[in-house]
């Protein structure tokens, strides 16, 4: 086993770590910053807060994002909050803690100095957002107000309503389209990056596909940034945006960028159960839920009364049977096994009985009792603690609310919600070293597109956290210690060889998918590779699945490859075409999730192997054999190398993990 991986984990003590790299890191003058220029994929939280943060240092920075405006990129989607260790709440709260936390949830497989660092610049973010504008849910007395979320037993999540991404985005698009204004950012809307250019070993560039046009464009850049979310959609249904796709990231490890953990996939356990073949995304119900709500099922195997029906002596608040000590707010790799297990033996609910009911019946009478008190009501009817505690829930919750009646037709503040967990985040992603630098010399990747931070199991409220730690306060001073050796690089003309010798090679994929003229349509395909990755390496994976799941892809490639059907021509705006291209990378990805997952012969986090569990069904690692980062390079037709980060505990000891 070769391992060419440096993480570049600065020395000394982990506390300092992050101070002294700043203080130490090399810079770049600000007259030679203008003649610098840096490329950024995405416009979600980290690439819109990487593009505004080193444009304002001064840098040129182009950024590509393939929807129309920046403000529809997927972090909008996220509703529950972002962490931050302010211990406002006086519950015992500190960077220690937060930075503990996340490494317990993410089951002892991610890097300690990441880690670390992200739990010190937690606070920053908040007041960055403040300063911005961003409309954070705030305390009678103006307080920022916190509310709790799985894994942790303090309340240090900052919210906005149910759409904490959106105002957060918003917040960052702000800062962005300053930039734009002041010329010191240009925005590429509507293009998607096809190719990673390498010149002499180093990122010197993109291919991008004009969406509109179809034409192909060639872009220079001293380094390059991939900020483009993550893979999710490899299962068709997720709750991903239909448009949120691998092809960033999977063209740069084509390059030699190294893949990390790629089987490491969130199951989020709250989201609304699907309800047919007709339908291509899943609707997520924030996990802030989980706060107020309580988890059950009935008590007798296919109960099919409805659930305002069924006594409360007859139901299973099962979460907080098994995990006294967390209850309902479990990390979200249990929650979601646990469901399963229910649905699997016997208790589900609703037609599919593949759902669970989270029922805010009892939050709704404490917040209607506490209300009555508050306004000196004294013995307020039933009906009059209903409806001040439905007040409360619709301020904290309102539009989750909302969302779900839609939806379903079914009103919440009634009857209960059905949930049924649903493919969520990635944790893995290109490797990178404590730089977020890839394994390719001027590559960089940020946010969910890197594996760095989560380990095997994201805890809820940090996907905006790292996204914008990543974007306003790693990424401008990691840049400096590469950039301050390119100072002499003057910008390389697009006519290099190089750069034509990579827009052929994406002409060449384009001509061929559209040559093939087939039967079948992109959808078929990957509604098939989604029905083969959830199956067999979803929420439960074993040996015999997985072996059979690598064949099953291989041979659906082949099939892809040689039967797709893309309708339109090259040259103008085509949204099949661009489906190909994504369904195509996901054919390769969706390999290779299964080939580490077949590897990684333990359980830790969202990666649960069947042969390894505890007596009572929880994960069971092997920290012995498999304490370590898996880093796949690409060695050419669905040939992958593995090599090792070592993961080493020097600040927390390494435990079962337990809930209960």
């Amino acid at each position: 086993m070769s391992t060419k991986l440096d993480a570049k984990i600065p020395d000394g003590v982990l506390a300092e770590k992050w101070t002294k790299y700043r203080s130490t890191v090399p810079l770049v003058n600000p007259a030679n910053k203008r003649s610098l220029e840096i490329i950024v994929i995405g416009t979600g939280l980290a690439g819109a807060s990487a593009a505004a943060s080193l444009a304002e240092l001064g840098y040129k920075v182009k950024v590509f994002c393939f929807q129309d405006s920046p403000r529809r990129a997927h972090s909008i989607a996220a509703q529950g909050g972002i962490n931050a260790a302010k211990n406002y709440q006086n519950d015992g709260d500190s960077i220690y803690r937060l930075f503990y936390d996340t490494i317990k949830g993410g089951d002892y497989r991610a890097r300690e100095a990441n880690v670390h660092r992200l739990s010190e610049v937690s606070g920053s973010i908040i007041d960055q957002c403040v300063a911005q504008g961003v409309p954070f849910a705030r305390e009678y007395g103006g307080l920022l107000s916190n509310r709790s979320f799985g894994g942790t037993q303090v309340q240090r999540t900052f919210y906005a309503a149910g759409q904490t991404g959106q105002q957060l985005l918003l917040g960052a698009y702000s800062a962005l389209q300053r930039q734009v204004g002041m010329g010191t950012v240009e925005l590429c809307t509507r293009h998607e990056m096809m190719e990673v250019v390498m010149v002499d070993g180093k990122a010197r560039g993109i291919i991008a596909r004009d969406l509109i046009s179809g034409k192909l464009e060639r872009h220079f850049g001293h380094a390059v940034l991939i900020c483009s979310g993550g893979y999710g959609n490899v299962f068709y249904l997720s709750t991903n945006a239909m448009g949120s796709n691998v092809t960033a990231a999977w063209k740069a490890h084509k390059k030699g960028a190294f893949f990390g953990n790629p089987c490491y996939t969130q199951i989020h356990p709250t989201c609304i159960p699907v309800s047919g073949d007709h339908q291509s995304k899943l609707t997520l119900m924030s996990e802030s839920l989980r706060n107020d709500g309580r988890i059950w099922v009935p008590k007798k195997k296919d109960d099919n009364r409805k659930a305002n029906e069924i006594p409360e002596d007859e139901r299973d608040y099962y979460l907080e049977r098994r995990y006294p000590a967390f209850g309902n707010l479990v990390p979200r790799d249990i929650a979601s096994r646990a469901a399963k297990e229910r649905c699997d033996a016997g208790y589900g609910v609703g037609t599919s009985k593949m759902a669970v009911y989270l029922d805010y019946a009892a939050a709704i009478i404490r917040y209607g009792k506490g209300e009555a008190n508050k306004r000196s009501i004294h013995s307020p009817s039933d009906e009059e603690i209903q409806i001040m505690g439905k007040e409360v829930v619709k301020e904290k919750y309102g539009n989750l609310f909302d969302m779900y009646k839609q939806i379903t037709g079914e009103d919440p503040y009634e009857v209960p919600m059905r949930i049924y967990p649903a493919v969520h985040y990635t944790m893995g992603g290109l490797w990178v070293d404590y730089n977020l630098m890839t394994t390719i010399p001027g590559l960089y990747s940020l946010g969910e597109a890197n594996f760095s931070d989560h380990g095997a199991n994201r805890l809820g409220a940090s996907a905006l956290m790292q996204g914008l730690a990543d974007g306003y306060f790693v990424i401008p001073y990691t840049i400096g210690s590469y950039l301050a050796n390119e100072i002499r690089t003057k910008a390389i003309s697009t006519d290099a060889p190089e750069f034509v010798a990579a827009e052929k090679n994406v002409q060449e994929t384009i001509d061929k998918l559209m040559s093939i003229k087939g039967t079948k349509s992109v959808d078929h395909f990957h509604k098939k590779l989604g029905k083969i990755m959830w199956d067999k390496c979803g929420m439960a994976r074993n040996e015999k699945g997985l072996k059979e799941a690598i064949v099953e892809i291989q041979a659906l490639r082949k099939e892809f490859w040689s039967d797709v059907r893309v309708t339109g021509d090259a040259d103008e705006f085509n949204p099949e075409l661009e489906k190909a291209g994504r369904v195509a990378d996901f054919l390769e990805l969706g390999e290779l999730m299964c080939v580490d997952a077949l590897n990684r012969n333990e359980s830790c986090g969202g990666h649960f192997r069947e042969e390894y569990q505890t007596e009572e069904g929880e994960a069971k690692r092997d920290d012995e054999n498999y304490a370590y980062v898996a880093a796949w390079e690409y060695k050419g037709d669905s040939q992958f190398e593995l090599h090792k980060e070592e993961l080493v505990y020097e600040n927390i000891k390494i435990a079962q993990r337990s809930y209960k």
